[in-house]
């Protein structure tokens, strides 16, 4: 039985330990986000960290500075940590290699993206009292999902069973080998799982022989209130967004945050719990440093 979950806006701020006064932290972020890089911003102020923003478009980049000359010139302004969000997979590894610095994945290409992952995993453990056991059903865009393949990796580590659902175009060749139950059949995936987390689709990607057409993806795919009625469950929904309205989710579905209904948005939710989970990572990562715990 899911723990009652009250969900109440509060016009008061909390107090926090500056665990992190005197450090500065890059926001390097080579791709558009919204969610994820103001969380951090909002996580290592609430820390007490300086925070600089860096933006690809306005920087030497333009110019054809290397991303490693980047990193190098931040961190010679005596910058404590990076927190990295670019287009190619391995970018944040390939940082680790030449600076001293904490670096945080913020998402790179369609490898990972693992601190969405801990928030998502924090929301289920909030909701459901626990992760073991519980049937995690992700659907959609697999193939191309940093998202997807962290929660796999996360999900499975702390004793979930993980599904995905997805067009045989969109999942992985090697998706034999991740452990996971495999379903093309949404119906059928969602009676399975006690919750699910939907991806974003790309659109990019329907003109470029992933997909026949939109239309077609939303009536196979897309999880509305007349799928989740005909299997008459309850299931816990997150996303973590952007999302495509009436596409891969319907408006009811995605707007839901009360029962009674056969779904549960935790949309919001996942929101707000990725400051709390950021400011985790942030002090694991750089609170030991400062003599302050």
């Amino acid at each position: 039985m899911a723990a009652v979950y009250k969900h109440e806006l509060t016009t008061t701020t909390p107090s926090f330990k500056p665990s992190l006064a005197n450090k500065r932290i890059a926001l390097v972020f080579f791709e558009n986000s919204t969610r994820t890089r103001f969380s951090f911003e909002i996580a290592a102020r609430h820390l007490g960290a300086g925070t600089l923003n860096f933006s690809a478009a306005s920087s030497s980049i333009s110019k054809g500075e290397t991303l490693s000359d980047t990193i190098k010139n931040l961190e010679a302004m005596q910058v404590d940590a990076f927190v990295l969000r670019h287009p190619s997979s391995g970018a944040a590894d390939l940082i680790t290699g030449i600076t001293s610095k904490a670096v945080i994945n913020a998402g790179d290409g369609s490898h990972e993206h693992p601190t969405q992952a801990l928030l998502d995993m924090f929301t289920l453990r909030e909701y459901f009292g626990k992760i073991k056991g519980l049937k995690v059903i992700i659907i959609g865009d697999v193939l191309h999902s940093r998202v997807a393949r962290s929660n796999i990796y996360g999900l499975l580590t702390t004793g979930a069973e993980v599904g995905i659902c997805s067009p045989v175009t969109l999942m992985p060749p090697d998706v034999s080998r991740l452990g996971v139950t495999i379903f093309t059949d949404l119906d059928k995936a969602i009676a399975w799982a006690d919750t699910a987390i939907v991806l974003r689709l790309q659109l990019e990607r329907a003109a470029s022989g992933y997909l026949p057409s939109l239309e077609e993806y939303s009536i196979n795919y897309g999880l509305t209130d007349e799928r989740l009625e005909r299997i008459q469950k309850h299931l816990l929904v997150l996303h973590p967004g952007p999302i495509n309205r009436e596409i891969e989710i319907s408006n009811n579905v995605a707007d839901r945050i009360q029962p009674p209904g056969y779904s549960r948005s935790m949309l919001l939710e996942q929101v707000t719990n990725g400051v709390a989970v950021r400011m985790a990572v942030l002090n694991i990562l750089l609170a030991q440093h400062t003599g302050i715990v």
